[in-house]
């Protein structure tokens, strides 16, 4: 199984252009993923800078037929003239799908720093070998108090999810929504955490659990022990990123992922975001 994360900045490249053809196009290019996970995807933002009111959740989708499209909104708020306005992630897959979760970040009040709300959206994603949880994030960039507050919920979330998979409900199919299809114990977590490889909140999120809960692993240090993460962000924007490049985008899997580890790159290559996409190999 091919995973890609990608912030891809509402589309806009280092040009200011926003172009979702340039972003899927320059995806094909770097691996042929089957997984996507997207962060930083619009609806109804124009204020964002090069974008418009478009739905991105339903152009990215529509260029990808073969890919299960799942949304996770993260600000939803109400357009002026119509509708909503959205912002969040995106989990595409061309392999079968099974329960979706998508859980809304802690936001804790700090009052003096401009924030917005986060969310880890998390997808079972059906392989040969057993269903594996996809869980893609961007945690907040300017409050550290948000930051780490996000991270201590990924580890709960991660808890409560190995416990689910440890202990199914008993419910039938013929119960509906009280029914929950298996839940993988195996799990990918990726995205933007806004945090450096040196950080206190990368290490946080690798700090083992219980002997039942399998830790998190960060995938570059894994497959290259000793080498230096690559620059992930920052590349070619250096206006909006003064003090980059440096890396912020990780792939982290669970111990019981460790040993199906193959190969993971990051495309330091495209300028078609403010962010470099990175793929990871799994057996």
């Amino acid at each position: 199984m091919k995973l890609m994360t990608w912030n891809i900045q509402w589309g806009r490249g280092a040009d200011g252009r926003v172009d979702l053809d340039r972003i899927i196009a320059h995806a094909r290019r770097f691996a042929d993923f089957d997984v996507l996970c997207l962060q930083e995807v619009s609806a109804g933002f124009p204020e964002l800078p090069g974008n418009d009111d478009s739905d991105q959740f339903e152009g990215i989708a529509r260029r990808l037929p073969g890919y299960q499209a799942i949304d996770g909104i993260a600000v939803d708020l109400p357009h002026p003239e119509r509708g909503r306005k959205r912002f969040g992630n995106m989990i595409l897959s061309r392999l079968p799908v099974g329960p979706v979760y998508r859980h809304l970040l802690a936001w804790p009040a700090d009052p003096t720093t401009k924030t917005m709300q986060r969310i880890a959206l998390e997808a079972s994603i059906e392989t040969p070998a057993g269903a594996v949880r996809v869980i893609t994030t961007h945690l907040e960039y300017y409050s550290a108090k948000q930051r780490w507050a996000q991270v201590e919920q990924l580890r709960a979330l991660q808890q409560e999810a190995v416990s689910h998979a440890h202990h199914p409900g008993v419910g039938k199919p013929a119960d509906g929504p009280f029914f929950q299809p298996e839940r993988g114990k195996p799990a990918i977590l990726t995205g933007d955490f806004n945090c450096r490889p040196e950080s206190e909140e990368h290490a946080r999120l690798l700090v083992s659990f219980d002997n039942a809960t399998p830790a998190f692993h960060d995938a570059w240090q894994v497959l290259r022990p000793g080498q230096s993460h690559p620059a992930t962000v920052g590349l070619y924007d250096k206006v909006q990123w003064p003090d980059a490049p440096f890396t912020c985008d990780f792939v982290f899997v669970s111990e019981d992922l460790m040993g199906r580890l193959r190969d993971i790159r990051v495309d330091q290559e495209t300028d078609a975001s403010d962010h470099q996409p990175v793929m990871i190999d799994i057996d």
